[in-house]
């Protein structure tokens, strides 16, 4: 087998950020199916307001969360999939080399989309035993009939099923399309270089100048994940904030878990992502004499202003998908709270986000200084 078991299961991070947009699909989507069924029994004016604006609440939120969890997701992979090629160039350039098509190396790499499957199956299985108390919630309103949670079987074809062999197709299909080098190319691990044009200057550049920009323009999405984890941060922890006004404390307490899950583990990947591309040159670095706050910084803090740029798109995001739902989804409903702009979760959240950051780079430029030159050198 091309992909075993033992690489599938360092994508734990991909099978989490599935499991979080089931999760959130499947409580929507569900809650949506059985609020069908009461319909007929609405009588009052205002239940129907509550029955439309609770129906197009769950169509936005698994929309838009399930859309972008899943497009993370897709990025995350096909990221692993890149990097596996590239670190396991020897042993694809040997099958090309003995005559194996790329379509039969290519298909092997099916066991990627296990990821996604057994985090659909975990968000699905927790979304199904959250649903009661979920229920529970919304019964509180007392507009609409009482509803119980009922088994839908075409939410498990569309939340585990279609995802997992959309995924597992696609990784297939990417791959087939990454394998197009050369066997030679793939067995001298051959990677090509786009050389850009602006920077008519650079070799005038200092030396840790010209290795930040470098650092950014060589794995331009790792620069997607930093601030994607900012923006995860800076949307979920503002919005949970807020709910406990416009919704519910249960709900603001699902919203701040499934943001800060997604932050630290786009985190966590993207910085330890980083720290490997980038062994050989700390190496080469402590070799002339460098400090760790050198090549810490060089490495790690041009990250800094893309985390930023994160948390206030994250900023901007939350506020305008609840400014969204409170003007025009629950507009009609009676005793809806009119939403400003919180500037007060909005200073906490930037302060806990920095702190919170500082001090994950400050653990990562540790881990960078503790990398043995010794040990780098045997492993290339």
């Amino acid at each position: 087998m091309i992909v075993g078991w033992k690489d599938a299961r360092k994508l734990f991070g991909i099978a989490i950020v599935a499991c979080c947009a089931v999760f959130v699909c499947a409580l929507f989507l569900n809650y949506n199916a059985d609020i069908i069924t009461v319909k007929d029994a609405i009588t009052s004016p205002q239940g129907m307001v509550m029955y439309d604006a609770q129906v197009a609440c769950g169509k936005v939120v698994a929309i838009v969360s399930g859309g972008c969890l899943a497009v993370t997701s897709v990025i995350l992979l096909l990221f692993y999939i890149k990097n596996y090629i590239d670190t396991h160039g020897k042993e694809l350039g040997i099958l090309k080399a003995l005559g194996y098509s790329r379509i039969q190396v290519a298909k092997h790499f099916w066991v990627f989309g296990c990821s996604v499957f057994i985090g659909c199956i975990l968000g699905f299985l927790g979304a199904f035993l959250y649903l009661p108390t979920f229920y529970e919630v919304q019964n509180a309103e007392k507009l609409l009939p009482d509803i119980t949670p009922q088994f839908h079987l075409w939410t498990v074809i569309c939340l585990i099923v279609v995802p997992t062999l959309c995924f597992m197709g696609l990784f297939v299909f990417y791959a087939f399309l990454k394998l197009k080098k050369q066997p030679l190319h793939l067995l001298k691990e051959y990677q090509t270089i786009k050389r850009s044009t602006r920077h008519k200057n650079a070799g005038d550049m200092p030396y840790l100048q010209e290795l930040k920009r470098n650092t950014l323009q060589s794995r331009k999405i790792l620069v997607f994940f930093i601030a994607f984890s900012a923006f995860c941060f800076s949307a979920m922890t503002q919005m949970s904030m807020s709910m406990k006004t416009l919704a519910s404390e249960s709900f603001a307490w699902m919203m701040i878990s499934i943001g800060l899950i997604l932050a630290f583990i786009t985190l966590f990947l993207s910085l330890t992502s980083v720290i490997y591309a980038n062994t050989k040159t700390v190496a080469m670095m402590k070799v002339f004499g460098y400090s760790r706050r050198e090549y810490s910084r060089a490495i790690l803090s041009c990250y800094r202003p893309i985390s930023y740029i994160g948390f206030l798109i994250g900023t901007v995001y939350q506020y305008i998908l609840l400014k969204v739902m409170v003007t025009f989804v629950f507009a009609d409903l009676e005793g809806m709270p009119d939403y400003h702009f919180d500037g007060k979760a909005c200073i906490i959240s930037l302060v806990v986000f920095l702190v919170t950051y500082e001090l994950i780079m400050y653990c990562y430029a540790r881990k960078i200084h503790k990398l043995s030159v010794k040990s780098i050198m045997l492993e290339s």
